[in-house]
């Protein structure tokens, strides 16, 4: 089956690309360009680079804008997974939502009304043992913005590992989080990931950081694919 991914270069987009190319084909990448930071269905921090991501995974990437007005972004959306199903064939679009009904309802619900079928590989998944696993398979995740309490400044930019998947469980046992972000709390990009998905890797060379009252993006200024 030819597929669309939902694509916004955090972890959950990315890793559940990688499940759909184990038995599909990946024919394009779906981006929503949203000018609205606080969109409720759209990543924002850093999504302009998920170009580059594109490119290190050398798949065709269809972007396009939307003003994030809620609800009103959905008709952004439904243009754009039009446009994939007549430009790339594709005949199912995948996601990356683990626990969002409000997501995942509003996208199932466009498919279904274009004839396409809908791929929730994370669906439900248990979210310690999901970040586990993108170690595990060799993915590289920073954390690109944090929403909530208790997350202070020193996340901003900081590498997923072991060791900051145990303080996030650690979190989710104390203040009930949702340690993957699924309730908005923190933000991902991912840098790398295991071949064949990612050809190439990227290297951030300039970033900086905002942050405030337990809100904050690292922004990525300047970047580059390297060669692995």
């Amino acid at each position: 089956m030819r597929l669309g991914v939902l694509f916004s270069g955090g972890k959950d987009s990315v890793f559940a690309c990688w499940r759909a190319q184990e038995r599909n084909t990946v024919a394009c990448l779906i981006t929503l360009l949203s000018q609205n930071p606080d969109s409720y269905m759209f990543h924002t921090p850093n999504i302009r680079y998920a170009s580059f991501q594109a490119e290190a995974m050398n798949i065709p990437q269809l972007c396009r804008p939307t003003q994030g007005v809620k609800e009103k972004e959905l008709e952004d959306l439904k243009s754009a997974l039009a446009e994939a199903r007549d430009c790339y064939g594709v005949q199912g679009i995948v996601t990356g939502a683990i626990e969002s009904v409000y997501q995942a309802a509003r996208v199932q619900r466009i498919c279904h009304s274009l004839d396409l079928w809908c791929f929730n590989p994370l669906w439900q998944t248990d979210q310690i043992d999901y970040l586990k696993t993108l170690l595990t398979e060799g993915f590289r995740v920073i954390i690109s913005g944090v929403y909530a309490y208790p997350f202070d400044a020193s996340w901003l930019g900081a590498e997923l590992t072991e060791e900051k998947i145990m303080r996030l469980a650690q979190l989710q046992e104390r203040y009930q989080i949702n340690p993957s972000g699924e309730g908005g709390e923190i933000e991902t990009f991912v840098l790398d990931g295991p071949i064949p998905l990612f050809r190439k890797r990227i290297e951030i060379l300039r970033a900086s950081g905002t942050y405030a009252n337990y809100r904050g993006q690292y922004i990525i200024e300047e970047m580059r694919l390297v060669e692995k």
